[in-house]
């Protein structure tokens, strides 16, 4: 309970979505298209929580003159609102609803965004609403009809999954595994050899960085054999490095990944607890730009009170104007990740390593530009060309500030000049073999996601996470199983639709189109229907044949 500018306020949560999708009457079967909106606990036995919150919210709603629908501002929270005021707060509440729009949990944001209330976003409703519809009518469907494959050749109670997004990203998974199989490996040569000068050890890479053939490259060994090398030139050039981006989620996912092995799904419930915490703003954001509304200079003299932060923000907070370094990605709904500048306490390691990583990664944005100088001196041993590199900062800008996340490499030279001698202390052949690339990660797969425009911000994790759930994929690098070999397999043999990029890519824009006003909900649902049912048919009709090849693999019981 809660009082403002003289109203009485009846804050509620809804612990999560109240509402959700079933079909209307019928067996556990497919094809299925017609459904209904009910509570959560009559679409999912497991959500019987939400039948008390239904009757709560029932009860502490009547008598109300006015409505707000203050949940996360995307399609999710404002389905969430929109349903429970559609079904539980009675006749006329959505008329009466208005919306809070805000990206932090900050007092100071929430009072603002209190203040400056507009209507619902009834197209991020509809979009919201159509996207649940479209995804349930996928995964039930194409998971009834691959278990039921199953069970009728198979007396397994092992239930089996596929949809339009876990199809193609499986896929994915299979073709990098069928590149390394048939990788053929082949060696090549290289050359090092080791000097000395003013005192240091250095290495000097041969000019051709493979060579084909062992006789070649002993051929080159022998000619430099007992030569003395020559600096025959130097070149020097500097490099500017812009400061990177502030992270949207997915790029925050792979650097936790890349920084400390964090899943995705670690690194967004982290997030997630920052956010509710007001320490962070809202984490499910695909945008890398800091927009005007963000009051940068309040959030650097909050930490400037952290110990971790107070001589980095204080050096920001002397510059004339702070610019943060925008990137590609664009949220209609949600700025960049970036701390509000409130001192958490009591966190976990993975939420404080999380935490650093978006603070370090907000200062370096508003930061300066690093500049590293790059040095090659061709060495000549016995009419063969050799190479020294070196490499070093020059000027630290966004570096300093993102430090202990800066990966890259420094190698100090002494200062060379044309003409100079080099004794030579040694000479190395080595046999290397070509590598196959590597399996996907959790980083590299999320980033092929977002490439190939599948998914969301909000779905991405789910699906990585249903994949090895299922069996499908194993390993912290992702193996393909025998099992989903056989699901990607057969179904491309027979309904190679549902395992089609292109396919999935066009529904997703669909769905955008739902926000931009350009298409109706409806309109996205019907197209969906008419892409699945041809498709639900042809399962069907082979649907013997397909579970026979897929119960071979199922793993021992």
């Amino acid at each position: 309970m809660a009082r403002r500018e003289g109203n009485e306020l009846v804050v509620v949560s809804a612990l999560g979505h109240l509402y959700g999708i079933a079909q209307k009457g019928g067996r556990w079967t497919y094809p299925v298209f017609e459904t209904r909106w009910v509570p959560s606990y009559m679409a999912d036995k497991r959500q019987q929580r939400s039948r008390e919150y239904i009757k709560v919210i029932e009860h502490l709603s009547g008598g109300a003159t006015g409505f707000v629908s203050a949940c996360d501002f995307d399609t999710e929270g404002s389905l969430i609102a929109y349903m429970i005021l559609l079904n539980v707060c009675g006749e006329g509440s959505v008329e009466k609803a208005r919306r809070m729009r805000y990206s932090t949990l900050t007092d100071e944001e929430l009072l603002s965004s209190w203040s400056r209330m507009g209507d619902l976003d009834h197209r991020v409703i509809e979009a919201g609403k159509a996207r649940h519809e479209v995804d349930w009518l996928y995964g039930i469907n194409l998971t009834r009809a691959l278990t039921l494959s199953i069970r009728s050749v198979d007396r397994t109670r092992q239930v089996l999954s596929i949809g339009r997004i876990q199809g193609p990203t499986l896929v994915f998974i299979d073709e990098r595994e069928r590149q390394i199989d048939s990788f053929n490996a082949q060696p090549y040569w290289v050359i090092e050899a080791g000097t000395e000068i003013n005192g240091e050890k250095l290495k000097l890479q041969y000019a051709k960085s493979r060579i084909e053939t062992r006789e070649e490259a002993e051929n080159i060994v022998e000619g430099c054999r007992g030569k003395g090398g020559v600096i025959h030139g130097v070149r020097v050039d500097e490099r500017v490095i812009s400061p990177p981006p502030p992270f949207n989620l997915g790029s925050l996912q792979r650097e936790a990944y890349k920084m400390f092995r964090l899943s995705p799904r670690k690194t967004l419930n982290a997030a997630e607890k920052l956010y509710l915490g007001a320490f962070i703003s809202y984490p499910r954001t695909s945008s890398e730009r800091l927009p005007p509304s963000v009051d940068l200079r309040a959030i650097l003299q909050g930490l400037r009170r952290n110990n971790d932060y107070r001589e980095a923000a204080s050096r920001l907070l002397n510059l004339p104007d702070l610019k943060p370094k925008d990137g590609r990605g664009r949220d209609p709904a949600h700025p960049a990740i970036h701390p509000t500048g409130e001192r958490p306490r009591k966190l976990s390691m993975v939420e404080r390593r999380v935490y650093d990583l978006i603070c370090r990664r907000f200062m370096a944005c508003l930061s300066g530009e690093s500049v590293r100088s790059n040095t090659v001196a061709d060495v000549d041993i016995g009419g063969h060309l050799f190479h020294l590199r070196g490499s070093q900062i020059l000027e630290k800008g966004w570096i300093e500030h993102y430090g202990p996340y800066y990966r890259g490499k420094e190698v100090a030279i002494p200062e060379l000049e044309a003409g100079r001698k080099a004794t030579i202390s040694s000479m190395d052949v080595r046999r290397v073999m070509t590598s196959p690339p590597p399996r996907f990660n959790a980083a590299s797969l999320l980033k092929k996601m977002e490439v190939a425009r599948i998914g969301t911000k909000a779905t991405r994790t789910d699906i990585i996470d249903t994949l090895h759930r299922r069996g499908y994929v194993r390993g912290e690098t992702f193996e393909i199983t025998e099992l989903g070999k056989a699901i990607i397999g057969t179904l491309g043999r027979y309904v190679p639709e549902i395992l089609s990029v292109e396919m999935t890519r066009i529904l997703e824009a669909d769905l955008e189109a739902i926000m931009a006003g350009e298409v109706s909900g409806e309109s996205v649902v019907n197209k969906a229907v008419e892409r699945l049912e041809p498709l639900l048919l042809r399962f069907k009709e082979e649907e013997s044949s397909i579970g026979q090849e897929i119960v071979e693999t199922l793993p021992a019981k």
